[in-house]
């Protein structure tokens, strides 16, 4: 093994290990949520708990432990800056709503960067105990099993993700789903976008489309898409385009005309 491909085994292995841990701290606190504090950022629907910060600080402190000279993204700590080429962006409690609202339909959402490519995507899913892995060139798995999507599946015989939030208008989140609807598809919201890129990499759903998104809620799931057989729409990476909303979108290649039409990409 190349020590190349060792340092992306190593930090795989970490982001693994680390998912599932801040994932048990983050289950505690949803079994114990009616002690929680939950605070609002730029909308009422956009909360934040002390269970987030606590499940970021245990990233971080991970990731700094092993590889002190990585960066580090984080939704709730902004950005770090390392010396070596890997960039970690972590989502600690993706679907804070969900959570904070006693749904399990939220996850731990763990990537890293080698430079501009996304290299690793985790996800862990505590309610549900679902381990979504993946790394550049090693495919991906659920719980060890492997993921391949099917090129059969369209937007008309399965079921394709949207999400919304206060970066977008009402009127285009009607228009999206008027669209999809006019094409014969159906959709589903989850509360989650970084657990529904998941559902996309595991067959569950077909694609997951949101016109505004940041990267701390899809590199994960982009990755997991990707090495599953998928397409995803590119995230800007270069300069601050890492720490900058962008549209998102990721299918199965049998969905990928017809959401890039609907979404317009």
């Amino acid at each position: 093994m190349t020590p190349h491909a060792a340092d992306l085994q190593d930090r795989f292995a970490l982001a693994q290990k680390m998912a599932t841990e801040a994932g048990a701290v983050a289950l505690a606190h949803f079994n114990a949520r009616e002690r929680l504090v939950i605070e609002t950022k730029a909308d009422p629907h956009d909360v934040v708990s002390i269970a987030d910060r606590e499940v970021e600080d245990l990233i971080r402190t991970r990731i700094a432990a092993a590889f002190p000279g990585d960066a580090i993204l984080g939704e709730e700590y902004g950005v770090s800056s390392g010396t070596s080429e890997y960039t970690w962006v972590i989502d600690p409690i993706d679907g804070t709503s969900p959570f904070v609202n006693g749904m399990p339909t939220w996850c731990i959402s763990i990537a890293a960067l080698r430079g501009e490519e996304i290299a690793i995507g985790v996800i862990y899913v505590p309610c549900n105990d679902e381990l979504y892995a993946a790394a550049d060139g090693m495919g991906a798995a659920l719980n060890g099993k492997t993921l391949k999507l099917d090129g059969s599946r369209t937007i008309r015989n399965a079921v394709t993700g949207i999400g919304a939030n206060n970066h977008v208008t009402p009127a285009t989140v009607a228009s999206i789903v008027e669209k999809l609807l006019d094409a014969g598809g159906n959709f589903i919201r989850n509360g989650s976008g970084a657990l529904m890129l998941a559902y996309v990499a595991a067959g569950r759903l077909v694609g997951y489309y949101e016109p505004y998104m940041h990267a701390w809620d899809c590199m994960a799931g982009y990755c997991l898409v990707k090495e599953a057989g998928g397409w995803h729409h590119p995230f800007p990476v270069k300069g601050d385009g890492l720490t900058k909303g962008s549209p998102v979108l990721a299918a199965a290649t049998g969905a990928v005309n017809d959401l890039r039409a609907i979404a317009g990409l």
